[in-house]
């Protein structure tokens, strides 16, 4: 090696995270005895030193995690937020909080300053197009950094993915409208192509083949104003559907606030799923049938699953997937609804 061997090198060789480095040199006994034998070790075999006066001067950091988000003028990801905030702040962290407005190069920017300040883990749940620029730099600076929601880059070892099982909401949404009778059955808003899309209309895409029923897809923005549209085209172009299963809550509301206008009713003319159950759901009229995610406690468990990384060197599995179900409102139920 040319040049001063750093403590990303050290974490590179011994296959632990920068953090557990750290820990290491701080006499932690966060630490397992082996593995701090085998950072000791590394450090031998490639002459680092350890420099305690800039330690001293990056310790102000420490304990500080980034925290990026894509949309959080959607609920669902400001509970979400809330939720990781709230619990690092019970363990003594502090959070630096990103909204990126689903722009990859504001991501990489936002990420990037982070780093530069000395962020000791990141939770990012990421915008789509150009993800090199931002997980290039995580790479190199040896951050431990959790994927969370949506999943961009495939490399599970270096950044693990969690979500909520997306596939089995699908699923158990599709099952309820056709126990219900219904016949033809939408899946309507999400962008094509994406993994989060694809995830949540897999569950729709299977139980539909299994019960023979041909299925009805109408992409478009995750948003209010399109299922507010949809609802219009849905009466007008596929007036044989009566149900629909939607990408999110915010169209599935969209939805709603549609039939009104045109005065459909819910239940025996239409049938509406919503997904991620954020709170608006059991608030409107009729209140809104929703795969619930538990987004709260969703966050809560990626906060200590990050903080396991940081001070014990335990490392996430590739992907995790947590449980989720239906809450069945008005919006599905048989009985007639203005």
């Amino acid at each position: 090696m040319d040049r001063r061997p750093t403590i990303i090198d050290v974490a590179r060789k011994a296959g632990v995270s920068k953090s557990t480095v750290s820990l290491v040199l701080q006499n932690s006994p966060l630490v397992k005895d082996e593995t701090r034998a085998e950072v000791r070790k590394v450090m031998a075999e490639i002459g680092y030193v350890y420099n305690r006066v800039a330690a001293n001067m990056r310790s102000s950091n420490a304990g500080l995690i980034g925290l990026v988000i894509n949309d959080l003028r959607n609920p669902f990801f400001t509970e979400f937020a809330t939720s990781v905030q709230m619990t690092l702040s019970a363990r003594g962290y502090a959070t630096v909080l990103a909204n990126t407005n689903e722009d990859p190069d504001l991501q990489a920017q936002v990420v990037a300053a982070m780093i530069e300040h000395g962020v000791t883990a990141l939770m990012i749940s990421p915008t789509y197009g150009n993800e090199a620029a931002t997980f290039s730099a995580i790479g190199r600076a040896g951050i431990p950094t959790l994927q969370v929601l949506r999943k961009v880059v495939s490399d599970g070892q270096q950044f693990p993915f969690a979500a909520p099982d997306y596939e089995k909401g699908g699923l158990l949404a599709a099952e309820h409208l056709l126990s219900l009778g219904a016949r033809q059955i939408a899946f309507v808003g999400g962008f094509e192509g994406r993994d989060v899309t694809q995830k949540r209309m897999k569950g729709y895409l299977s139980a539909l083949k299994a019960a023979g029923v041909a299925p009805l897809v109408l992409p478009g923005r995750p948003t209010r104003a399109f299922g507010r549209e949809v609802a219009r085209t849905l009466a007008r172009d596929y007036p044989q559907v009566g149900a629909v299963i939607c990408f999110n809550d915010l169209v599935a509301l969209g939805v709603l606030s549609g039939c009104a206008e045109i005065g459909r009713r819910l239940g025996p003319e239409l049938k509406v799923v919503g997904f991620d159950d954020i709170e608006d759901c059991a608030q409107v009229w009729p209140s809104l049938t929703s795969v619930r995610c538990d987004i709260a406690g969703f966050g809560l468990r990626m906060a200590d699953i990050l903080l396991d990384w940081v001070e014990a060197g335990q490392a996430p599995p590739a992907d995790t997937t947590t449980p989720v179900e239906l809450i069945i409102r008005a919006s599905t139920l048989p009985k007639a609804t203005a």
